[in-house]
C-alpha cells in the first residue's frame, strides 16, 4: 500500500457486513487508495450467490468452534478428551503417533500405534518393527504379547497386581522397565505446547497437524 493508504481501517471494518463478500470487504478497506482500484473490479464480478454457495456442503459443527465435541473426543472419568498414543526411541524422539478418542483402552490401540512407525533407512523400505517395546501396566495382555511375539517384537510390560497368571514374567527383561521414564519425559515435552494440552480444534485432522508440528520441534531441538 502506498503512503496515502496508511490509515486506520477500523472505520471501514464497521461498515463491512458479516454476510457480505470478502472481496467487497477489501474494496471498503482500500476505498481511498490504490487497493480500491486494484480490487474493485474483482469485487464487482464476484456475485453474492456464488460466494454464499462456497462451503455449503461443510457441516455447521465444523465451523462453530464454541460447541462441545468433535472428532476423536471421548468421555473419561475427568471429562472429555483425546488420547495421545506416542512411541519414542531410546532418546525420547517420537517415532509413531496416533490420536484417538479417550474412551478406548490403551491395550486396544497398541498395534495401531505400532503401524504408524516408519523409520527411514539408507537403503530399502522403512523400518516398521522395533525389537522391543516398553510400556506400563495398562498394556498388560498376554494375547497382545503373543501377537507381537509372532511379529518379532518383544513386549516388556509388568503384570498387574491382580493378575496371578504370569507366564511371561522375566525379571531380567523387566530391568529395562526402568527406562520407561523416557516416554514420560516426552509426554512432558508435548504437554508444554498449550495448543495440545487444551484442544480447541473440532477437527481431528487439524489437531493432528499441530501435534506433528510439536513432534517436529522436539526432534529438531534434540538433534541440532
Amino acid at each position: 500500500m502506498g503512503v496515502a493508504d496508511r490509515r486506520g481501517v477500523a472505520v471501514f471494518a464497521r461498515q463491512v457486513s458479516v454476510s457480505g463478500d470478502l472481496l467487497a470487504a477489501l474494496e471498503a478497506v482500500g476505498r481511498a487508495g490504490c487497493v480500491a482500484r486494484c480490487m474493485a473490479n474483482a469485487a464487482g464480478r464476484a456475485g453474492r450467490r456464488r460466494a454464499a454457495e462456497v462451503g455449503r456442503d461443510v457441516p455447521g459443527r465444523q465451523l462453530r468452534s464454541s460447541e462441545k465435541g468433535g472428532s476423536g473426543v471421548g468421555k473419561t472419568k475427568r471429562g472429555k478428551g483425546t488420547k495421545w498414543m506416542v512411541l519414542v526411541d531410546g532418546g525420547g524422539l517420537p517415532l509413531g503417533v496416533r490420536l484417538e478418542s479417550a474412551s478406548p483402552a490403551e491395550v486396544t490401540l497398541a498395534e495401531a500405534t505400532l503401524a504408524e512407525v516408519k523409520v527411514p533407512r539408507p537403503k530399502g523400505r522403512p523400518r516398521t518393527k522395533p525389537k522391543r517395546v516398553i510400556a506400563d501396566r495398562a498394556y498388560d495382555s498376554d494375547p497382545l504379547r503373543e501377537r507381537l511375539k509372532q511379529r518379532g517384537i518383544e513386549l516388556i510390560v509388568p503384570y498387574r497386581d491382580n493378575n496371578k497368571k504370569r507366564k511371561h514374567q522375566d525379571g531380567r527383561k523387566l530391568r529395562r522397565y526402568k527406562r520407561r521414564w523416557i516416554i514420560e519425559r516426552t509426554n512432558a515435552w508435548l504437554g508444554q505446547f498449550r495448543r495440545l494440552l487444551v484442544r480447541h480444534e473440532h477437527l481431528l485432522l487439524t489437531y493432528r497437524a499441530f501435534f506433528y508440528l510439536a513432534c517436529l520441534w522436539i526432534t529438531l531441538r534434540r538433534c541440532l
